[in-house]
């Protein structure tokens, strides 16, 4: 069976470059907030374009969402970073390929005073113990993005299966940008992907506190729909910018892009983490 669906993605791809309709199409990108907020699609998008003539138009949500997106067929390609929502979609029928793209990691981030004396461990569980012994102020995303679904799981290791009922713990149901917004607010702790961390300028008081886990690494993985369920014209286009983005190519742009001098992502195609 997925040698078939295999199969009629390349035969649709086929189609489109025969027919030329790659270069005259657009395709919609669901795509979590963390490689929309930290600035790399913005820098890779135009390189994929000027390449190919394909344009991008990015829907950025949180992981759930835009899974959701891509089931009710709003979308044409997912660009995503919670492993076990993946395999829950493409278990359903829905995707039919998820290729790693490129790795980072998540760092909990929280004031330079301290409050729950962090500062230089590497123990994430560890650390959200610390967190709701201190009952130090903490920011959760709560919109079922792939960094609110790491958080849940660190929370549940941590022996807080419930954190949401706490005074301390703020659940904002926003994206990356506005979690940090509202930890430099409130000097408050929070967990965010290194990328969108690195690029973001409202950092107040803000300083990294835990960093360095194994159990933080954090993937982003393309994901193909099937045809089967999803069958359109831009199948074809989405598959061409999926495969530019493991190609040498897409993984160099990855890979160059950097602010302040640091790289945001690791391309991973070749050796998925």
């Amino acid at each position: 069976m997925t040698h078939i669906r295999s199969l009629l993605a390349l035969m649709v791809t086929a189609f489109a470059l025969h027919s030329g309709a790659v270069a005259a199409q657009s395709i919609t990108l669901a795509s979590t907030t963390s490689v929309e907020a930290s600035g790399l699609l913005t820098n890779i998008l135009p390189q994929f374009t000027a390449k190919t003539g394909i344009a991008v138009h990015v829907v950025a949500q949180g992981t759930g969402k835009a899974l959701d997106t891509a089931r009710r067929g709003d979308a044409d390609l997912l660009l995503v970073h919670d492993p076990e929502a993946e395999q829950q979609f493409i278990g359903e029928g829905h995707g039919v390929t998820r290729r790693q793209i490129a790795w980072n990691d998540f760092v909990i981030v929280g004031p330079s005073a301290d409050p729950a004396h962090l500062r230089g461990s590497s123990d994430s569980v560890a650390a959200f113990k610390a967190i709701a012994s201190a009952q130090a102020p903490f920011v959760s995303r709560g919109d079922n993005s792939g960094t609110n679904a790491a958080e849940l799981r660190l929370w549940k290791i941590a022996g807080q299966t419930a954190p949401i009922r706490e005074k301390w713990y703020r659940d904002i149901g926003g994206g990356m940008g506005q979690a940090l917004n509202a930890a430099s607010a409130i000097n408050a702790y929070t967990l965010t992907d290194r990328g969108t961390w690195l690029s973001f300028a409202n950092k107040g008081s803000l300083v990294i506190a835990v960093e360095g886990d194994p159990r933080l690494i954090n993937r982003y993985d393309v994901i193909e729909l099937d045809p089967q369920k999803h069958a359109g014209a831009r199948l074809g286009p989405a598959k061409v910018f999926a495969d530019w983005l493991v190609s040498p190519d897409g993984q160099q742009a990855i890979g160059a892009y950097q602010v302040n001098g640091e790289r945001l992502f690791n391309p991973s195609a070749d050796r998925p983490k």
